[in-house]
């Protein structure tokens, strides 16, 4: 089975409706031969991070698109922009928490990015993320193993399907009434360092998976540099040297999700703050590359 650029739209109707994840697999699996054919393909953004952290270049961002439904649709629409603009780098991205109540399993989401790139046309690298693969406190404080090993589970899944980008999200287990940052920090830098290593062990030979960390919680207070400073410096030194780390690295700056309802309804204005954006993509680039 080779379906056509045409045929797409019904090979991605079945994986979507199929209640069968081994079905699921084996459509994604032909959907992926299809793409490799055309010269598309799941990429990991790593070096392009790397090189960003080096100041190698600047003066663009990569945007990150969570597709929570009509997944197909969405991604062929980004294609075609993205065509259109002769634009650099994207992500399809999906959290560990929409993966469950969209009902969007690895192997199905990524399938169907790179059947929407095979609709359009597409040619190239296609960057799929599992973003917030996030550690959650109340689980974590009743069995921290069973909670880091569903996650590791989750890692082992989605590497296997094309997510060659995972952003771990541990900074749920900051502990902010711990007397320093670094103590706040610790479960923090110590889980996303475990995983980590996980993901280093679970990659396809040839393949360095971009992992990114997280430092502030969406919704709290904004990042500070201690906080960032605390966390790499102890990240690295659990990580070891035999292990590449973390390109990327996630910080507040005022977001909520779903932004501030207001009394009257309406949703208040997103108050930004840049300067800690700038503040700590500087020292991230000079202090630690």
């Amino acid at each position: 089975m080779s379906p056509a650029s045409q045929e797409m739209d019904k090979v991605v109707l079945e994986l979507a409706l199929s209640k069968d994840i081994a079905r699921k697999k084996e459509i994604a699996g032909v959907i992926l031969n299809t793409a490799r054919e055309k010269g598309i393909y799941p990429a990991s953004i790593n070096s392009f991070y790397q090189a960003r952290g080096r100041s190698e270049f600047g003066g663009l961002t990569v945007p990150a698109i969570n597709l929570r439904g009509m997944t197909y649709d969405l991604a062929r629409a980004l294609f075609r922009v993205a065509s259109a603009k002769n634009a650099g780098a994207f992500i399809f991205e999906i959290a560990r928490t929409e993966i469950v109540y969209t009902d969007q399993p690895p192997a199905e989401y990524a399938a169907v990015c790179l059947a929407a790139a095979v609709r359009e046309g597409f040619s190239g690298p296609v960057f799929i993320q599992g973003d917030h693969f996030q550690a959650k406190i109340s689980k974590y404080k009743e069995d921290p193993d069973k909670e880091i090993g569903a996650i590791k589970s989750l890692i082992k899944e989605a590497v296997a399907a094309g997510f060659y980008n995972i952003d771990i999200d541990s900074s749920t287990l900051v502990d902010l009434s711990k007397p320093t940052l670094e103590e706040q920090q610790r479960l923090n830098y110590e889980v996303c360092a475990e995983l980590t290593r996980f993901i280093r062990e679970v990659q396809p030979q040839g393949i360095e998976v971009s992992v990114g960390g997280e430092i502030g919680e969406i919704g709290g207070k904004n990042s500070r540099p201690e906080e960032l400073r605390a966390f790499i410096n102890g990240y690295n030194q659990r990580l070891g040297d035999k292990y590449t780390g973390i390109s990327k690295i996630s910080v507040q700056t005022g977001t909520v999700h779903g932004g501030m309802v207001l009394p009257d309804g309406n949703i208040a204005k997103v108050n930004l703050d840049f300067d800690t954006l700038k503040n700590l993509s500087r020292m991230a680039r000079e202090e630690f590359g």
